[in-house]
């Protein structure tokens, strides 16, 4: 006998007399109780129920005498195969069994069994408990011990399933079996080493126990018969997670056991309730040996380890019971004083039978209520006729608790999450630290407290670990380790660009658009805004280069404006030297258009403006060389080059190609301008603040006009090189114009090999280096003439030179 379910017995008792007491429900009626047990055994289950059936000595199937039992229900049994045998027989006469055990769920669809109900919620909310509170945790390395049958093969299917799809994995999974009475020793010695292996691996500091109070009774026997002190052993000190089929219960011949070796266990239960008065009926409870209570004897017996003594007047031997004994002296694994869950199942069991057969009556007769005088009137009651009222019962017990049961026949409610404290002296106290309530909002379906629990002793309150290998710290990824589970993984360095900013994470990520790795790759750093600003070194520098040659210019352009009637400014048309001249001022000075943060007006005008500016340049040097080779034409006899030669030449080739690249700038400010834009891509710690082109392909049209003059002129200044003039300008021309090509030449690739501000500053560098190459070609050797060699500037001077 398991003494501690003798608790179902006295809480089935108590529950009867407190109805009965009740004149507010079946007030002429009084319930009474036949107790059967199936010891655990299908061939006696079959027995006790066609003995509850039948009265005879004979067992004879639908044959009655003797006194009219009346039977409208039967609560039990606590395991699911005692009830199923129970049904096998009840459901044939559609007597309605109430059952106060869980077991799986897939048992109420393989058997249909309409006079079913049960008084503990649906299994699957427990399920969902479970893979919740290891998500919680973080234990994602755990092994599972499940009763070796139907429902512990199933719930091992179920939770593999369940534990694979939120990324937990089963490190072992071992059969437990129900039974205190094995058939070879050798079987024994096989289970607990094979299991003892199994709890000793460090890494699995998480089991989860699944079977019936038998199952933990046998687990418990077995673990002593292969280590005595198995529980004293830190290695073997886990985290047990039990389910609400398990009581921790010890048997009478485990009396020098106890439940150290659980301490700290989280379990599921059906939440219990203090039943009002339930401890005080067992506080006063005295055995009365004649009572008709065959279970008494027995349980007095093994609860107190002594004999009861036969009559009981007559000896007073020692080690005889004397009925004097309390029940609270027991520790809770033999017996609990407070109400556990199974106990308050069967007392709202007996609740729901008088319900509904109180509702039976007060629909079939308008009854009066006579205080402290009750008479049997149910013998017109049918226990088929009581499903009607089971199936739609709603209703309040003592404790205030709403208990109904759902379309397929289970109790509407959660389970409440308890820990396990345990004592030295065989006893244990719980303490609840979460619940799981399906009928919660959503999100609060699951809660738990982690701060009220305690742990084993080895862990010293410190959160356990139950993983296959230590977490991927911030800065790395997984990767699987071949041949085993997927819990189980190599940690490896995020990949150059990514990062990982928490533990365990499958895949290393990006950063934003604007942040980028830090060194650790364990986070993102904001980007610096980055450009080419006039306040740093290399900015410094081009814009005093810049404004160096921009004085320069005008110097040069002071000089020919102050000897504008010398020789040598006269000489090919002074006119275009002085546009050629405001023009590279113009060019050295749209660098500044360059520089700095974008803007708008920046960003829409300085490509054009030195597309412009530089075809005008390059036209004026085009318009000079044409100017020589006109003269030197026009010189020959018959030549109708004179009406050419002029103005009129020079100032259409300037309009013409000024105007071609102007043309060209103005479809590209109509169709795509330039806009200001954050480069985000293009460097890895940098937000790059440019001008966005609008078009690329325009953008090199402009570059690609402005090459094709430079060739042109470049080959018309090759060709009139050596002609014989005193002033003839080419063989400069050739030289400036060969340095200007090759500076743009170089601008292609050097510009798409450059990233941000340095794109910038290849930019300025090539418009400065090619119009520096023309002022310097061009006009260092007149200046040369002008400031330094006065005395060759004069007409005599040239008519001598050029005979």
């Amino acid at each position: 006998m398991v003494i501690k379910f003798y608790q179902h017995i006295l809480a089935l008792v108590f529950t009867i007399n407190e109805i009965n007491e009740n004149p507010k429900i079946l007030p002429n009626v009084t319930l009474g109780s036949h107790i059967y047990d199936s010891y655990y055994n299908v061939k006696m289950t079959y027995r006790t129920i066609l003995d509850l059936l039948f009265k005879a000595q004979r067992f004879v199937s639908n044959y009655k005498c003797d006194t009219q039992k009346n039977l409208i229900a039967v609560i039990g049994g606590l395991g699911s195969e005692t009830s199923f045998h129970m049904a096998d027989i009840l459901s044939l006469y559609k007597i309605p069994q109430l059952t106060y055990g869980i077991f799986a769920p897939e048992d109420m669809h393989t058997k249909k069994v309409p006079s079913f109900y049960r008084m503990v919620p649906k299994e699957d909310h427990q399920y969902m408990g479970i893979v919740r509170l290891l998500l919680h945790f973080k234990w994602t390395w755990v092994g599972l011990l499940a009763v070796n049958d139907e429902n512990g093969e199933h719930f091992v299917q179920t939770m593999e399933s369940l534990l694979s799809q939120n990324d937990i994995c089963l490190a072992f999974t071992e059969k437990v079996e129900k039974k205190l009475f094995w058939n070879t020793l050798s079987a024994i010695s096989f289970f607990t080493s094979r299991t003892y292996k199994s709890l000793a691996d460090h890494k699995i500091n998480t089991l989860i126990f699944y079977g019936e109070s038998m199952a933990l009774i046998t687990f418990s026997a077995c673990m002593f018969f292969s280590d005595p002190g198995y529980y004293t052993k830190a290695t073997l000190r886990k985290v047990w997670i039990m389910t609400a089929q398990t009581d921790f219960v010890l048997t009478a011949y485990q009396r020098t056991s106890n439940f150290q070796f659980f301490q700290g266990a989280i379990f599921f239960t059906v939440h219990p309730k203090e039943v009002l008065g339930f401890q005080k009926f067992l506080e006063c409870m005295k055995p009365d040996w004649k009572q008709g209570d065959g279970f008494l004897r027995v349980f007095w017996e093994q609860a107190f380890d002594c004999t009861v003594p036969n009559p009981p007047d007559l000896l007073k031997d020692k080690g005889l019971c004397t009925g004097e004994e309390k029940l609270e002296s027991l520790p809770e694994p033999f017996f609990e004083m407070h109400m556990t869950s199974h106990s308050y199942s069967i007392y709202n069991a007996v609740y729901a039978v008088a319900h509904a057969l109180h509702a039976f009556h007060s629909s079939r007769y308008s009854h009066r209520a006579i205080a402290g005088h009750k008479r049997s009137e149910c013998h017109d009651v049918k226990p088929w006729q009581m499903h009607r009222f089971l199936q739609g019962i709603s209703f309040n017990n003592s404790e205030g608790e709403i208990l109904s049961f759902n379309s397929n026949g289970e109790l509407d409610a959660g389970f409440e999450i308890m820990n396990l404290i345990t004592f030295p002296n065989q006893s244990f106290h719980t303490v609840k630290v979460g619940k799981v309530d399906p009928n919660a909002d959503k999100g609060k379906e699951f809660t738990i407290n982690g701060d009220m629990l305690v742990w084993q002793a080895n862990f010293n309150q410190v959160l356990p670990l139950s993983v296959c290998n230590d977490y991927c710290m911030p800065g790395s990824q997984k990767k699987k380790k071949e041949g085993q589970k997927f819990c189980c993984y190599d940690c490896i360095p995020c990949p150059k660009g990514m990062i990982s900013d928490k533990k365990d994470m499958e895949d290393c990520i990006r950063c934003p658009e604007y942040q980028y790795p830090s060194k650790d790759q364990d986070g993102c750093v904001p980007k610096v805004i980055t450009f080419l600003s006039v306040e740093e070194p290399l900015g410094i520098s081009l814009a005093s280069v810049a404004v160096s040659f921009s004085l320069v210019t005008v110097w040069v352009l002071g000089i020919f404006i102050k000897h504008r009637n010398t020789p040598i400014v006269k000489a090919n048309n002074r006119d275009i030297t002085y546009i050629l001249l405001i023009s590279l001022l113009l060019c050295f000075l749209c660098t500044f258009f360059f520089l700095g943060p974008p803007r708008k007006l920046t960003c829409l005008f300085r490509q054009s403006a030195f597309g412009i500016i530089f075809s005008v340049a390059v036209s004026c040097v085009l318009a000079k060389t044409i100017t020589v080779i006109g003269a030197f034409m026009a010189t020959k006899p018959g030549s109708n080059m004179r009406k050419w030669v002029g103005k009129r030449l020079t100032t259409f080739t300037i309009l013409f190609c000024s105007l071609l690249q102007t043309g060209i700038c103005t479809v590209w400010l109509e169709t795509t301008p330039p806009f200001p834009h954050f480069d985000m891509q293009s460097l890895d710690e940098e937000i790059v603040a440019e001008c966005n082109e609008g078009s690329v392909t325009m953008f090199y049209i402009v570059l690609g006009y402005m090459g094709f003059l430079s060739i042109i002129t470049l080959v018309v200044a090759f060709l009139a090189r050596k002609l014989p003039d005193s002033f003839n300008e080419a063989k400069f021309i050739t030289f400036s114009m060969l340095l200007f090509c090759s500076v743009w030449v170089s601008f292609v690739p050097t510009y798409l090999s450059s990233k941000g501000k340095y794109m910038v500053a290849v930019e300025i560098f090539s418009i400065l280096a090619s119009s520096a190459g023309l002022l310097v070609c061009i006009f260092s050797p007149k200046c040369y003439i002008i400031v330094l060699r006065p005395e060759l500037n004069t007409k005599e001077e040239i008519i001598r030179r050029k005979n």
